[in-house]
């Protein structure tokens, strides 16, 4: 499986929504959601590790990856409505959720919301650290944490951060660092696992304990060795944290 084996065009409230799936139809389900700047691409190693036994279906959130966007960038908010009005239309309410990054500021935010959509989640390097919540201390922790990345990473996001451009980049990174994620840890009312890699430079040991601290019913778990694209770099290790949660079963 060296490729996506379906992709899915879902309109929702007038724009098409792409999706990525790989695994039978028959599996259970389980939805993965982008960082800043990402798209479905760099969950495909994880999705491999997941098959058969779990169908994947990575979404681009508006104006990343193939789904178009508005003129103006959507925020935080504006881009978990969004995932909640593609959740609604395909009817993948209650599915369980992978987040990388920001896009675990987006999935909290869904369930602060719409917690009736909001199923089972694994928070993989969950943003923002408020001892980086600048757009320089960030910048600097991103590119110390590419060390630790596998080399693949660097073409594969390169691309997509062109397919979005700098001013939607820049818009988003602003309305992550504005947003308050840790005020909003106390809706989740679903088991949430959060993942974290050892030599993960974007998001400290520190603040994965204290967000997974503030989750009703969240939990730990660290990767040894990988760093903050957990997903990518080290998707079979996320494979078995994932299996091992009886909900993703």
């Amino acid at each position: 499986m060296t490729h996506w084996s379906e992709h899915e065009v879902t309109a929702v409230a007038g724009t098409p929504v792409h999706a990525a799936v790989l695994g039978p139809a028959s599996a259970p389900e389980t939805v993965c959601v982008h960082g800043l700047g990402c798209s479905h691409r760099y969950f495909l190693p994880l999705a491999r590790c997941l098959a058969p036994e779990t169908r994947t279906v990575a979404v681009d959130l508006p104006g990343f990856g193939r789904t178009p966007g508005p003129r103006e960038p959507l925020d935080i908010c504006g881009l978990s409505l969004a995932l909640a009005g593609w959740l609604r239309a395909t009817g993948r309410g209650g599915v369980p959720l992978v987040a990388n990054s920001v896009g675990c500021q987006v999935v909290v935010d869904l369930a602060a919301h719409a917690p009736e959509l909001v199923g089972p989640m694994v928070l993989i390097g969950p943003t923002m650290d408020p001892a980086a919540r600048s757009a320089w201390r960030l910048a600097a922790r991103l590119a110390g944490n590419t060390a630790f990345e596998r080399p693949g990473i660097v073409p594969l996001l390169g691309r997509d951060y062109l397919v979005c451009g700098p001013r939607r980049y820049f818009a988003t990174l602003r309305a992550a660092l504005d947003d308050r994620v840790e005020d909003k840890l106390g809706d989740v009312r679903v088991p949430a696992t959060v993942v974290r890699g050892e030599r993960d430079l974007i998001v400290s040991r520190e603040w994965s304990r204290r967000f997974a601290g503030l989750l009703p019913q969240g939990r730990l778990v660290e990767v040894p060795g990988a760093a903050h694209t957990l997903n990518y770099s080290a998707p079979a290790e996320v494979a078995r944290i994932i299996r091992a949660i009886p909900a993703f079963g």
